[in-house]
């Protein structure tokens, strides 16, 4: 191969990882989908179908595609400096063009092709890639469908790969399968690129090809198998199962104003082994990111790819891990700047994922002790981390030969400095604050013990006059107390015997949710924040309430 020819192939490769935006850390952060990992969503048949590679279905869409190849260039560029971003000094590497992914990119002059031909090869050829735009206008009818309010899903097969930008986006969070992003190879890209579409909205698609196999310096072009939009009505049933009206207890007439009298109990997702620790992303479409300690993974869930493998090794990456009955994470919670925070069990520490990939650990030890099993986490608005430490990651609990710290402590990370501020219980597990932040709720799983209690919070972030808000040890039940959570207007949902106990501000007990399965843990989600997601056992499950979660369990998060 002459120099030509190389620099070409190597402009070429490099134009790909940067388009892919694919680098080490990225790589090693995410897995392949569980087996357990749903098709693209909304599931089901749609209820109305156009088909892009079509004359009629474009002219339905009032559309036109448009091509153009992809060229590779020089460019000027910064090498990684010591913070791994393009801060050293300055070089030369590659970069393609045109970049078409913006909604208002001018594709006007570009080649206009009949839908029909969409199957034509297109490109040069070996390592090549190029662009194909399309306009949407969204349709009054759709044969006999009415589209307003539906659900739209774009799907497209580019022969080898392709990224699906949508109104000049390319959304992708860490751990995403497809979608905007490679999906595989010769796999169908599904965007959902509207929901409560309105007729005459209009929505712009650019489609990045790319040809493939990379490595195997491919024989072959770029064409497009198949491309459609797919229609579904606003309650497309998306659940695992059909959803049920939901067992609840009422215990005082207030508990109406939380839960309706008609709510009903989905089942989103199921063939885990202990789904734990929730929590929401608002990134994009917005995701459930949960572990499974005793599986040591991250799971993230969608309403519209279903679950997929965020993390594994999420909790203990040691040859040992046949050892530990939990040694995954547990509680998950964002800071501020949208990095994900984990209890990790088997390392007993939390740590913190950066947005390039690289793991922080944030508390290990304290007073030069091994730290138990960290087991809940929440943030405070101004960046002060409280988590819980039992030892129920240890493979004999209270009991284990490795423990160091003689207690289950309750600790405050703040401006770098670990400090315990609890030790009254012997088992604190859930943690969350009241809306205003003036006090730190926490229970107790002890089945001796069966309490919530609640502190005041100063703001050197110590607790004081802490006092039982809630005991629930006479309840009939062996469980005892996990995951709590506190909404908006106040009131605090505690998993405990029998279920989700929902308790007011002032501490009464206005009911208990019961599902199918035991709750361990739960967390607010969708866009407006009303939709309680339960991690119970081996099921996720989801209840949509009147009111929202606190203020800072509803921060816009993403999973970085």
């Amino acid at each position: 191969m002459n120099s030509t020819m190389t620099r070409l192939a190597r402009a070429a490769a490099v134009a790909l990882f940067l388009t892919l935006g694919i680098g080490t850390a990225t790589v090693a952060a995410v897995a392949a989908p569980p087996a357990i990992a749903a098709d693209p969503a909304p599931a089901g048949a749609p209820d109305a179908t156009v088909d892009l590679a079509t004359p009629s279905g474009v002219a339905l869409i009032q559309g036109a595609w448009r091509y153009h190849d992809v060229r590779i260039s020089e460019a000027d560029f910064h090498a990684v400096g010591a913070d791994l971003k393009p801060s050293g000094p300055p070089n030369r590497t590659y970069d393609f063009e045109p970049h078409a992914g913006a909604a208002g990119f001018d594709d006007a002059a570009w080649e206009s092709i009949d839908p029909a031909t969409l199957s034509g090869r297109r490109a040069n050829g070996k390592l090549c890639f190029n662009w194909y735009r399309l306009n949407v206008t969204v349709p009054d009818r759709v044969g006999a469908f009415d589209p307003t309010g539906a659900t739209v899903v774009f799907d497209i097969v580019v022969d080898d790969y392709a990224e699906v930008w949508v109104d000049g986006q390319l959304t992708r969070e860490l751990g995403q399968p497809g979608g905007t992003v490679v999906a595989g190879w010769n796999a169908p890209n599904r965007v959902v690129i509207g929901r409560g579409v309105r007729p005459g909205q209009r929505i712009q698609l650019a489609v990045f090809g790319i040809n493939g196999p990379i490595s195997a310096s491919p024989e072959n072009y770029i064409w497009i198998r198949s491309a459609r939009l797919d229609f579904y009505r606003p309650a497309d049933g998306r659940s695992v199962l059909q959803g049920r009206t939901v067992d609840l207890l009422r215990v005082d007439p207030a508990l109406d104003a939380i839960v309706p009298r008609d709510a009903t109990i989905e089942k989103v997702a199921d063939g885990f082994q202990f789904a734990e620790g929730p929590v929401w992303s608002r990134e994009g479409e917005g995701a459930l990111l949960f572990s499974d300690p005793n599986t040591n993974v991250i799971y993230r869930w969608s309403p519209d790819t279903g679950v997929s493998v965020f993390r594994r090794n999420s909790g203990f990456d040691g040859a040992d891990v046949g050892r530990l009955n939990q040694p995954g994470s547990n509680g998950l919670a964002f800071d501020a700047q949208g990095r994900l925070t984990i209890c990790e069990h088997g390392n007993r520490r939390v740590t913190r994922l950066e947005a390039d990939g690289r793991v922080t650990v944030l508390a290990d030890r304290y007073e030069g002790k091994r730290l138990n099993s960290p087991n809940d986490l929440v943030y405070r608005s101004d960046g002060a981390l409280y988590f819980t430490d039992p030892p129920f990651g240890l493979p004999k609990a209270h009991d284990d030969p490795a423990r160091e710290v003689s207690f289950s402590g309750v600790f405050c990370l703040k401006d770098g400095k670990l400090r315990l501020v609890s030790q009254d219980f012997t088992g604190p597990n859930g943690i969350a604050f009241s809306p205003d932040e003036r006090y730190l709720y926490v229970s107790n799983w002890d089945v001796k013990k069966k309490v919530i209690m609640r502190y005041e919070v100063m703001g050197d972030g110590s607790l004081r006059n802490g006092r039982v808000f809630f005991d629930m040890t006479g309840a009939p039940g062996a469980e005892a107390l996990d995951g709590l959570k506190v909404d908006r207007k106040g009131n605090v949902y505690s998993s405990g015997p029998g279920g989700v106990w929902i308790l007011s501000a002032a501490g009464k007990h206005l009911g208990t949710l019961r599902g199918p399965e035991l709750p361990a843990n739960m967390a607010w989600g969708d866009a407006d924040g009303k939709t309680l997601y339960l991690c119970a056992r081996t099921g996720l499950y989801r209840v949509r309430l009147e009111v929202e979660g606190s203020p800072m369990a509803m921060a816009r998060h993403s999973a970085r």
